[in-house]
Formats: C-alpha cells, sequence, structure tokens
C-alpha cells in the first residue's frame, strides 16, 4: 500500500489482496473446492463466499457505516442507505477458477451517491493489480495505464462475453459478433467481464462489449476504463449503462465505431432500428479464392 494513495483506495487494496490469497491458496487444488450452480452454467464455490467475506470484514473494519453490495451476498451487510457502497464481486470468472483457466479476478469498488470514485481489480494468478481514483487516473502494479491509440477497426481487438444463461438470446449474440468479428483484428472471449474491462484501460485490448452483466462486473471496470482515457457505456452511447445490463467501452474512436454498429442490437434502440436487425439477412463472412498449391490433390478425398 502507498501513502499516495486515497486512503479508501488503499483499504480496498488490502481487501482485494486477501480475497486474492485465498483463491491462489484454493488454486492449488482446484478438484477439492466445494461447487454449487445458482442457475444453469452459472456456478458459485466456497471460494467465492470465503473471498467475499474476506473483503466485507476488511472494508466494514475501517468503515462501518459503509453499505455493502456484494454479489454473493447482496445487500446484507454494511449500512444500507449510505452515500457509501462498497460494489464487490469476489471471484469474476468463476467458471474460469473451477476448471483451472487462470483467468479470473476479484473486483472492488465504491460508489459515493450516484458516482464510482475508488476502483480496484486484482489478478491473482498475475499479481496484476489495477486501481483508480477519481481524477487521479488508472495505475497497473503503480505505472499509469492510458487505453489504446489505434484507431481503424480493422488493426483492434476487441473482448466480448458470451451468452450462457436460460433465455439469453443466442441469435442476436451471433449476429452482434459477426458484425464485430468481419470488421476487426480479432474477438476474444477470456471469460471474466473486469478483467476485460482492466484490459482495455491498459490498452491490451481495444475495445470491449457484453451483455447481461450485473453493476458488480462493471463498477471497478468502468473508472479505470474513463481515468485510463477510454469511454464506457450501452450499446447506444449512453453513459448510465451500470443497471442496463449492456455494457461496451473502448478508447474514444474505436467506442464511437462500436457504437455504430451494435447500437441497433441495443434494447434502448428505436423500433425501426430493431426493425432493421430483424429483417437483416444473415451475415456472410467475404469470400476469398482458395489457393491451391501444387502439393495439394483436389480429388484427394482422405483425412
Amino acid at each position: 500500500m502507498s501513502s499516495n494513495l486515497h486512503p479508501m483506495l488503499n483499504v480496498a487494496i488490502k481487501a482485494a489482496r486477501a480475497a486474492g490469497a485465498i483463491i491462489n491458496r484454493a488454486a492449488l487444488d482446484v478438484e477439492a473446492v466445494r461447487i454449487s450452480q445458482k442457475q444453469v452454467n452459472d456456478f458459485v464455490t466456497e471460494v467465492d463466499h470465503a473471498s467475499e467475506n474476506a473483503i466485507i470484514e476488511t472494508l466494514l473494519t475501517a468503515y462501518p457505516d459503509h453499505a455493502i453490495w456484494a454479489e454473493e451476498s447482496g445487500q446484507q451487510h454494511g449500512r444500507q442507505g449510505s452515500d457509501f457502497t462498497w460494489i464487490i464481486d469476489p471471484l469474476d470468472g468463476t467458471t474460469n477458477f473451477i476448471h483451472g483457466f487462470p483467468v479470473y479476478c476479484v473486483s472492488i469498488a465504491l460508489r459515493v451517491k450516484d458516482r464510482i470514485e475508488q476502483a480496484v481489480i486484482y489478478d491473482p494468478t498475475r499479481n496484476d493489480l489495477f486501481t483508480a481514483t477519481r481524477g487521479r487516473g488508472a495505475y497497473l502494479n503503480e505505472r499509469r495505464i492510458r487505453v489504446s491509440k489505434r484507431t481503424e477497426l480493422s488493426r483492434c481487438l476487441v473482448a466480448t462475453g458470451f451468452p450462457f444463461r436460460p433465455g439469453d438470446n443466442f441469435n442476436l449474440y451471433l449476429r452482434m459478433m459477426a458484425e464485430v468479428m468481419q470488421r476487426t483484428a480479432g474477438l476474444r472471449r477470456p471469460g471474466a467481464a473486469a478483467l476485460d474491462l482492466a484490459y482495455v484501460a491498459a490498452g491490451f485490448t481495444d475495445g470491449f462489449f457484453e451483455t447481461g452483466l450485473s453493476p458488480w462486473d462493471v463498477a471497478a471496470g468502468s473508472l479505470l476504463v474513463t481515468e485510463a482515457g477510454g469511454l464506457i457505456g450501452n450499446f447506444t452511447g449512453e453513459s448510465n449503462f451500470m443497471e442496463q445490463r449492456e455494457c461496451l467501452a473502448g478508447n474514444p474512436r474505436v467506442y464511437g465505431q462500436l457504437v455504430a454498429l451494435l447500437g441497433k442490437y441495443s434494447k434502448f434502440a428505436s423500433a425501426g432500428e430493431k426493425a432493421s436487425v430483424r429483417q437483416a439477412p444473415e451475415l456472410v463472412p467475404p469470400q476469398t479464392t482458395p489457393t491451391t498449391h501444387l502439393s495439394e490433390q483436389p480429388d484427394d478425398k482422405s483425412e
């Protein structure tokens, strides 16, 4: 912890590292971790609960009058109604964690009235600590970070998250992915939305979009992105997105281009835009003429 940081950010860092230590210990023998299922493809482990408890204890020891809004325990802890609310995801990327896939993180944000003022995203597998205080910039391991400078979508790497819950509109998401995949250098699905937003802030990716996200998935990442010079909102470009369950982020030029592509898929799109999506023909990637090499035998059907 640093004396130069805001005191509340220092406490959040302490809480995130305590949770990260619990997660790293459990990762040594992930097959021994007890797992339960909240709904189809939506898992929670004893590690989620233990790391959340560690975070809450650390925060409320320092600030007993603050409110807590956490993924697993909801709003049971702290003084609800306070102007200060800690928004917590104790283990974003639980499905990755239980498979031993090392892409997951701890996400902690402090909302003061209606604005996110402090943010910590901690990747315990890499010991990467992303932090931001409103008006003071965004940092990765005490190094200032900025969003990427790419302006051409065709050169950009964009992250997303696939729908996985019952009732999700898979066909709509496939159309969105087709729009983006054809126009970018690559589309990635790491599986932890908070870390995806941190990577946009650091310039590792140029943009991000996903639907179905909850406030604890995006609260900390939203401040990181804006403090790193990026933009974040819903698919139509409106900044009041936190509880709208659709999120789009990127550097300013990429953000504008993604809004132009994805705005018609927003639940806030106009009736005419939604109709155009329903009536549009299936998107087919541009066809290229295959190159036949001398070594290839076109009539050879063996595998």
